[in-house]
């Protein structure tokens, strides 16, 4: 059996009821980054251009995308299948909150039963016709990346940076394995990047200098966007309004998205 035969061997199948166009991750190599932020915007960004964007939250023990969106109702389903929740704009998700009794409940879990939750996320639920399924993805190099990588036709990765100097090491650490896992890397998104005074409209690095053209060009990678500090965007996601939210940031990164073959 050749590595292509064997990588097929572990491809989840969607539901049934599923078809989708495009999967990609957002990745971060360390938590705290916005990982889960970015991934929201996107989705937002994308459905906006009138794609059919949906999110899997496979951060399953820090669970945030629901609050960004306003979500609060429990997923519904039977016979093997999971409803997921529709925002107001119309992107569908799927969280571990949704399925919980109480969304504050700790999910302590071992590695194996977090990843078989989120490949059930993408076996059983409903997506429908997608354009895009953007995957939220818990920080580090664990089971579920592992999972995610190994199970899901994934496209591309966009990968979730901040400027501070030791985020060069962990970069390269979830750069390194994605290429183990021929999962092309579509590009940087650095967050936290400055922040923009609107005193006087001059740009402060409250984080330190950015090193991401360093980090992008030892790895021969493309920065898509850097993102400032912006009080209004904590506002839009503690209020459950990440869609009022226009993301003019990361106008290169959905145009990287649109030519996905």
């Amino acid at each position: 059996m050749n590595n292509e035969q064997e990588e097929f061997e572990f491809r989840a199948k969607p539901h049934k009821l599923s078809n989708i166009a495009h999967i990609v991750a957002v990745v971060s190599g360390k938590g705290g980054v916005g990982k889960s932020l970015v991934t929201s915007m996107l989705a937002s960004s994308m459905q906006k251009k009138g794609y059919r964007c949906a999110i899997l939250d496979a951060d399953i023990t820090g669970p945030s995308i629901p609050k960004a969106f306003g979500l609060s109702k429990k997923a519904t389903g039977q016979e093997g299948s999971i409803m997921p929740e529709i925002t107001g704009s119309g992107i569908k998700v799927i969280s571990i909150n949704m399925l919980l009794e109480d969304e504050g409940q700790a999910v302590v879990w071992r590695g194996p039963l977090i990843a078989n939750a989120v490949k059930m996320f993408y076996t059983d639920v409903v997506w429908g016709e997608l354009d895009y399924l953007f995957v939220d993805m818990p920080p580090g190099t664990g089971d579920v990346p592992l999972t995610v990588f190994q199970s899901l036709p994934v496209d591309g990765i966009v990968m979730v940076t901040s400027p501070q100097e030791l985020v060069s090491m962990i970069v390269s650490k979830a750069v390194n394995m994605a290429q183990l896992m021929n999962i092309p890397i579509l590009g940087l998104v650095e967050n936290l990047s400055y922040f923009l005074c609107p005193d006087n409209n001059k740009e402060y690095q409250v984080f330190g200098e950015s090193h991401i053209e360093a980090i992008a060009e030892k790895h021969n990678l493309e920065v898509l966007a850097k993102m400032p500090i912006d009080p209004k965007i904590s506002e839009a996601c503690d209020r459950g309004l990440i869609e009022k939210y226009d993301v003019p940031h990361l106008e290169g990164v959905t145009k990287k998205l649109e030519n996905l073959e």
